[in-house]
């Protein structure tokens, strides 16, 4: 069964009313018509989402994001030396779905089939009628193969197709998430421009374009997208952060506690301007979404115990901007 629908502005204010009283002020931030929460839960796994009804909640009040771009195996990679490029080839190529020479590095596709074939996978897998967010997955690796112009026509080519999404119901939102884009420093190789993807997408859909949000690493040990001035808005070097906020661009951040290297013995020193929390876990967490301009801070939760350990933060405020400067004040002493 098609569980239909998406997320709305009524719903997921519905979902944020449901913590009236106990949602600390600023867990919950309203973008893109939608209110977020400040702590997002990642997981490849989507069977919960087929018990909604029963457990008492509705579709519109779940933002649901997921991503294509890398070739996926249908569960374990295939055994032997060229067992992933005879499955590729298989599944892919043999059956139009890409072509070789549109697969860079052995794994990589974003042509508009291979897209329109993934977000229909995603619908498949999740049994949604619509995805809230759908993400371009680290598009930089096309970089390693081909060269800037090459990329930005694929990229506005793929922006195309997502357009075609939208307007066919199955996607709202799109971006991308990437993992050395946004870091990468200007002018080298891997680097994405904010302001450029914009424009594609501007190109591909109109001033009502979908392309709303982007996904990057943000945490303790990962700093850019806060401290590098590696990207313009208006003719001005700016951080990621910044250009995000003065496009309209929804900033999610991933690997928030990097896999739990940003999580263990973490000083005082950073740990008190952040709320002196009972675990570094929630630390780090705090860390990423007391960042000004990131919305909802992403963590991969695969055991009940980690998923309530963390969400205890919705009932702790985020560091004031003050807190959150005095982290950097110190890290220079």
């Amino acid at each position: 069964m098609t569980l239909k629908g998406f997320a709305t502005t009524e719903g997921t204010a519905g979902y944020r009313g449901r913590f009236e009283g106990t949602a600390a002020e600023g867990h919950f931030r309203f973008e893109q018509g939608l209110w977020l929460s400040s702590v997002g839960l990642g997981t490849y796994l989507g069977e919960a989402l087929k018990q909604l009804d029963a457990a008492g909640f509705a579709r519109e009040e779940l933002v649901v994001c997921t991503k294509g771009g890398y070739l996926p195996f249908d569960s374990e990679p295939p055994a032997g030396r060229d067992g992933a490029r005879a499955y590729f080839e298989e599944t892919f190529v043999r059956t139009g779905v890409a072509d070789a020479s549109d697969i860079v590095a052995g794994s990589h596709c974003m042509t508009p089939r291979y897209l329109a074939h993934q977000v229909a996978q995603s619908l498949r897998n999740t049994g949604l009628e619509t995805i809230d967010v759908y993400y371009v997955h680290n598009p930089e690796t096309q970089l390693q193969v081909v060269e800037r112009a090459e990329f930005d026509a694929r990229l506005r080519a793929a922006f195309g197709q997502l357009e075609r999404e939208r307007a066919g119901g199955r996607i709202r939102f799109y971006g991308v998430a990437t993992w050395n884009g946004f870091r990468a420093r200007e002018g080298d190789r891997g680097h994405h421009a904010l302001e450029t993807m914009w424009e594609a997408a501007r190109a591909a859909g109109g001033e009502g374009h979908g392309f709303r949000f982007v996904q990057l690493p943000v945490n303790l040990k990962m700093l850019e997208a806060h401290l590098a001035k590696n990207q313009t808005a208006r003719g001005a070097a700016v951080s990621l952060l910044e250009a995000a906020r003065a496009l309209g661009v929804t900033v999610v951040a991933s690997a928030s506690i990097l896999q739990g290297q940003a999580a263990h013995d973490l000083p005082e020193r950073i740990r008190g301007p952040l709320g002196s929390l009972p675990t570094d876990a929630q630390t780090a967490i705090q860390f990423t979404r007391s960042t000004p301009g990131v919305t909802t801070a992403l963590v991969g939760m695969s055991r009940r115990a980690h998923v309530e350990e963390n969400l205890q933060l919705a009932r702790v405020a985020p560091a004031s901007a003050d807190d959150y400067g005095r982290l950097f004040a110190r890290s220079d002493d």
